[in-house]
């Protein structure tokens, strides 16, 4: 059997379905050949996890100038007949589409060619190749049920997340409180720029508190500096460029101050962690503030606007009531694992195979 798994551009598209590619070879022995664009991380991640890739041309619409969405349009024919020829020539038995650029074509060619096709949206909002194939092809997968209503024959199967973060216990009841700021691997520079002026507040109003921060490599040693000059107890607080041991730092932390993209909400629901959640305001869709929304609407979490941060009254009051409540973080903690998806790699390449056969 041979599946062609169309799309990428960032993690949050392209991890998920390196999962389900890993459980097709493993699970199915099926062929798995992905297609996408220089300019994603796919072109990087998918080599190294010793899947084959087609390149096609085909850039972004939303969120860009007019001369990048005129080349765009420009170059849509042409990637949607690249993608035929691919089709046609690897004649998989079903495309599965995980959203970015090389999704829409992608997408598009297998529907005219009438070959199975389903969608794995991570986003309580699809980003547009997504909804502009949603309703054409046979089935979806997707994280949240927000997003059932823009495709076919959904089903609520979450995306896959590495198992460790299913297998954490939570803190101790005796352990001190602990707050994880996590800003993706690149960092997040509002959370850079905001959390050291409250820091030495936050830790007066939480007595033993401790704080782990991860500032991204490019902004480390301003973060460390702000940090140094806020007065704050440096024997409570520790700033790190890149944290590698992502399961480990979730499992300790009592709360998470974190972005809201696809990984990391499902990262957060497996591991059952309460969690501040900050929508990248410039993202695509709005997608993060809908993820956001979603989880603050289960329970799960507090979501704060970018502008909120700069009143540090607000982020300071938000943090500091939470970290004061422990009965009210092991609901926020249980509403989170309500929302967990054990066993989605599992689901999603099942039900693809069922499409294909």
């Amino acid at each position: 059997m041979r599946i062609l798994i169309a799309g990428g551009g960032t993690g949050g598209h392209i991890i998920p379905a390196l999962a389900v590619a890993r459980e097709l070879q493993s699970r199915y022995a099926a062929e798995v050949l992905f297609v996408g664009t220089a300019r994603g991380l796919e072109s990087r991640l998918v080599p190294q996890a010793g899947f084959p890739l087609r390149l096609i041309q085909v850039g972004p619409l939303k969120n860009v100038s007019l001369a990048t969405r005129i080349r765009t349009l420009i170059e849509i024919p042409t990637s949607y007949f690249e993608c035929r020829r691919l089709i046609e020539e690897y004649k998989p038995g079903a495309v599965l589409g995980v959203g970015g650029y090389a999704s829409g074509p992608a997408m598009a060619a297998a529907i005219r060619l009438k070959v199975p096709s389903m969608i794995l949206e991570p986003n309580a909002m699809p980003g547009l190749a997504n909804r502009l194939v949603g309703k054409r092809v046979q089935a979806a997968a997707v994280n949240f049920a927000a997003a059932e209503k823009w495709f076919r024959n959904p089903e609520v199967t979450g995306i896959p997340v590495r198992p460790e973060f299913f297998a954490l216990a939570p803190p101790g009841a005796s352990a001190a409180p602990h707050l994880l700021i996590f800003g993706g691997s690149q960092g997040a520079r509002i959370f850079n720029q905001h959390l050291p002026k409250i820091m030495a507040a936050l830790l007066d109003a939480v007595p033993s508190l401790t704080v782990l921060h991860q500032s991204g490599a490019r902004h480390y040693e301003t973060t460390l500096v702000a940090y140094k000059a806020s007065g704050a107890d440096a024997a409570r607080w520790q700033v790190r460029a890149f944290l590698d041991d992502m399961p480990e730092r979730v499992g300790h932390a009592h709360l998470v101050l974190a972005r809201s993209g696809a990984s990391t909400v499902a990262e957060l629901t497996a591991a059952g962690k309460p969690a501040v959640l900050v929508p990248f305001a410039a993202a695509a869709d709005q997608h993060q503030r809908r993820n956001a929304e979603a989880m603050q609407s289960a329970g799960a979490a507090v979501m704060l606007e970018e502008k909120d941060l700069s009143t540090p009254g607000l982020l300071l009051s938000t943090l500091s009531s939470l970290l004061k409540d422990p009965a009210g973080l092991a609901s926020m903690a249980a509403a989170a694992k309500t929302q967990a998806h054990p066993g989605a790699a599992e689901r999603i390449a099942a039900r693809l195979m069922e499409l294909a056969s």
